[in-house]
């Protein structure tokens, strides 16, 4: 089933126009495929054109909570990528984009519908299994379904974590800072004001930023908040004194915080360098990306419960820390951990792949989670 979700091109457009390959459209219709012939409800629900939610459900026999499962159907581009969608099996490892990153895990929860189905396991509530669309980019598949769709009482999300237990993530805010001058030629530069000049004195009045964030308190598994500037654009050529300059800064919050305070801690310093020059002028637009924190308490029962499931199946206590990245898992408005087969190193990477054996111990883990949560 894995392969066959890999052999399907799901690569996020990126701002692209979306089409055969570029959307996440051929992949969900055969999931959805897969989501009835083991037993479940489904519906597609069209985010934007091509671009559509997975969502399956299997009712259980009386009232009771819902557990989500749940995926993101897209995946990163193949730009240098030898053979891609050809996912194949060598020395106990599946080979193909999106084999951790994540197809794998959609595959397994289909496995964990067709168990339950098959052997007519009676639990409680419901069983909703969803393939989302646009992780890789903007997150408009759980932004939508953050909207409109269902609150589930508890979610786990399938990103690789090499099987340990994340019920915590940072959040991210993206934002882009623009600076103005006066384009002159070069040769009468006094006479103009250098936009990348000003840029580099804002960029000087954030060079303490991170000293600042990491003396703060940590959270127990996020750590710390960073920032990072990742993008620089400016100027036209070499014998024109710029009149625009922009950067674009990834600032991760942590646990605790929120936008406003971002938003504040970046006018201040803003503030200050404009109070020393008078010729300082700026613009900052954001959110660029965003995405919130993920913090579900560690005695949580979604936590224990997949600890303890994952401690039973592999045989070692479950590691718990922080997922690396971001995910759509606040966006589900319910306590959440993130688990699953492969390991985010490989993510993105041009040999992507997940091991078999994962994989396989995910499954057992997901179904042991579902029949406990839902007993």
């Amino acid at each position: 089933m894995t392969q066959e979700l890999i052999s399907i091109p799901s690569v996020n457009p990126f701002g692209q126009e979306p089409g055969v390959g570029l959307r996440e459209q051929e992949v969900g219709l055969r999931y959805a495929e897969l989501l009835t012939e083991v037993g479940c409800e489904v519906l597609v629900d069209e985010v934007s054109a091509g671009r559509p939610n997975v969502i399956g459900v299997l009712k259980g026999s009386r009232p009771g909570p819902t557990l989500l499962l749940t995926g993101h159907l897209d995946t990163v581009d193949v730009t240098d990528y030898d053979d891609p969608f050809t996912a194949r099996i060598e020395d106990g490892r599946l080979y193909g984009r999106g084999s951790c990153d994540m197809k794998a895990a959609l595959a397994a929860f289909v496995e964990v519908a067709r168990v339950i189905n098959e052997h007519d396991a009676d639990f409680a509530g419901e069983l909703m299994i969803a393939g989302i669309a646009d992780e890789e980019d903007r997150m408009i598949g759980s932004v939508h379904w953050s909207e409109h769709g269902p609150v589930p009482d508890f979610a786990v999300v399938g990103e690789p974590t090499s099987l340990k237990v994340c019920p915590a993530h940072k959040g991210q805010y993206g934002a882009k800072f623009r600076t103005f001058g006066t384009a002159v030629h070069s040769s009468i530069r006094s006479e103009g004001v250098n936009a990348i000049e000003k840029m580099a004195d804002l960029i000087a009045g954030f060079a303490d930023y991170n000293d600042e964030l990491d003396s703060r308190p940590a959270h127990p598994l996020c750590g710390n908040a960073t920032f990072s500037i990742g993008t620089i654009n400016g100027g036209e050529v070499m014998s024109t004194v710029p009149n625009f300059c922009e950067i674009e800064a990834d600032r991760r919050m942590v646990p605790g915080e929120t936008v406003d305070q971002v938003l504040a801690e970046y006018n201040d310093r803003l503030h200050a360098v404009a109070a020393a020059d008078s010729e300082f002028r700026y613009e900052l637009d954001g959110p660029t990306m965003s995405s919130a924190v993920l913090d579900t308490p560690l005695d949580h029962p979604i936590v224990t419960t997949v600890a303890d499931e994952t401690e039973t199946v592999l045989g070692t206590p479950a590691i718990i820390e922080a997922f690396t990245g971001a995910t759509d898992a606040p966006n589900f408005h319910c306590p959440a951990v993130i688990m699953g087969p492969g390991s985010i190193a490989q993510a993105h990477t041009l040999d992507e792949f997940v091991p078999l054996s994962e994989l396989e111990a995910a499954t057992k883990i997901y179904l042991r989670v579902a029949l406990s949560l839902l007993s």
